[in-house]
């Protein structure tokens, strides 16, 4: 086939399709707001998606309703060519939406005393504002507390935006027309199907570099065969630091964010298929819709912005050791659906990881799809993070446990699943030999404990010490007991956070 020639990046952002050209392929979405839209507004905080200072809201076309959906990003970490063909709304333009006053959700946060120094409020602005969009009224106090995750504040504390978020609705209700950003989007999806945006590389003076965005399966395929070396592009929420905080070269992008094939979930004989393009945030939505125990890690999987851009399939790919997403779907059995060209293989997850940040992918080949078989009757799934803040922070060490019970109480199967404790995320070999064939009883755990020290020599970093790590798995195995032993289990309101505080 022809490959399409190169084209200016085009997007609706205050009111109309901008169109830039010129600039590099790695420029951010806040580098373009504040330096050449001026739009200051948006906040530079960390530089890797983790304050929340740098908010901003993306709008898409849902594919079968034609509305527009719309999700909070970091700035900071997404680059402006991944803008192509959506919606850009900064905080500028909430503040357009109501002339001579201030927004709904901008008033509650003065009335409610919810800014101090101020650099943190537009971040929040624009999750509030996202909120109020989507919500008729108020989130439950906890509901919007998870929301606000992905957003720091240093020095007014969390209280009163709390209350912010609730008073908003008092007002009389200000919601966004919509038109002018949908019949922009219908222009824009009329064009050639493969984007293709080529200007000067900033990391490499006198070179060029290429952001290639295919929309369909078999192109974005022909693209991974023809340029192997391409760097693959989901979320950004991992490869956008290599740009704000290494400076690296990156190279020709190939970018998965357009390929509708890749974002879908299907449920089918029992397996879970989630393509490799889903969101985190649906792709964890669609996981504990089946398996109600994964909750908590889902909310405490980073946070909203960076779940809302990054992937499920992206975060498998990148094999960290303290990915949050390998460790629980080892515990499940998922496998990987991985594509070169016109042909694909099934490899269980256990087997793709080699070594640390390596992988089985073979040159041209890319992860098409996530299959979970979803647990059956008897299936007992827990999952347990521990880092230093409950919200938005990287793992101290992460674990999926899966047991299965037969009618006699005996141990039939065990999974269990592990990051932090190794170079990959691992499952722990000596621990499941000790479950399997035992009644799930104490002297079990006990057997299991010693086996786990057994499985795993962690190391020692930033985030916790090795004998930490190791006493902290051992805990969490102890906490698996106590939470669904046979007689007397922890009650599920007494583990958790919100709960316990709302009885205080």
């Amino acid at each position: 086939m022809s490959d399409p020639q190169s084209r200016p990046i085009q997007f609706f952002h205050q009111g109309q399709i901008q169109t830039v050209a010129g600039l590099p392929p790695t420029t951010t979405v806040l580098q373009w707001l504040r330096e050449h839209a001026h739009c200051t507004g948006t906040k530079e905080g960390c530089a890797e998606g983790d304050c929340g200072a740098c908010t901003v809201v993306v709008g898409e076309l849902d594919p079968s309703s034609g509305e527009l959906q719309r999700r909070t990003v970091n700035a900071c970490i997404q680059l402006l060519p991944t803008m192509d063909g959506k919606a850009l709304y900064s905080v500028e333009d909430v503040s357009a939406q109501t002339p001579g006053h201030l927004h709904p959700a901008q008033q509650a946060m003065v009335d409610c005393h919810g800014s101090q120094c101020g650099f943190c409020t537009p971040g929040f602005v624009m999750s509030l504002w996202q909120i109020y969009e989507d919500n008729a009224k108020p989130l439950p106090r906890e509901m919007l507390a998870d929301a606000l995750s992905g957003n720091l504040c240093r020095c007014t504390g969390y209280r009163p935006i709390l209350d912010a978020g609730e008073q908003m609705y008092d007002a009389p209700r200000v919601c966004l027309d919509t038109h002018p950003a949908v019949e922009a989007l219908k222009q824009l999806d009329a064009r050639d199907p493969t984007f293709i945006y080529e200007a000067p590389d900033a990391a490499e003076p006198g070179k060029t570099s290429r952001f290639i965005a295919p929309r369909t399966l078999a192109d974005l395929a022909h693209w991974r065969q023809t340029l192997p070396q391409a760097r693959l592009l989901a979320g950004s929420t991992d490869i956008g630091l290599w740009v704000t905080k290494q400076f690296r070269p990156l190279g020709d992008i190939l970018y998965l964010g357009r390929v509708a094939e890749l974002q879908t979930v299907q449920e089918a004989d029992g397996w879970l298929t989630i393509g490799a393009g889903v969101t985190l945030e649906a792709a964890w939505s669609a996981l504990v819709a089946r398996i109600p125990t994964l909750r908590e890690v889902w909310l405490r999987f980073a946070s909203p912005p960076v779940r809302h851009a990054g992937t499920l399939g992206g975060n498998v790919a990148n094999g960290s050791p303290i990915g949050d997403g390998a460790p629980i779907l080892l515990s499940l059995g998922a496998e990987l659906v991985l594509r070169q060209g016109e042909q694909r293989r099934t490899l269980a997850l256990n087997a793709f990881y080699l070594d640390y940040m390596k992988n089985a992918l073979q040159a041209g080949e890319f992860v098409e799809a996530i299959r979970v078989p979803l647990p059956k009757a008897g299936d007992i799934v827990r999952a347990y993070k521990v880092s230093k803040r409950r919200d938005s922070d990287i793992s101290a060490l992460c674990a999926g446990l899966v047991i299965h019970l037969d009618d006699q109480g005996l141990i039939t199967q065990a999974r269990l699943g592990w990051g932090g404790m190794a170079a990959t995320a691992r499952r722990s070999a000596k621990t499941e030999a000790a479950l399997v064939g035992q009644p799930w009883n104490e002297a079990t755990l006990r057997a299991a404990q010693a086996a786990l020290a057994e499985d795993f020599q962690p190391m020692s970093d930033l985030r916790a010490t090795a004998h930490y790590r190791s006493k902290v798995a051992a805990n969490l195995l102890e906490r698996f007991w106590l939470e669904t032993r046979l007689q007397a289990p922890l009650a599920p309101q007494t583990v958790q956070v919100w709960p316990a505080q709302a009885s205080n």
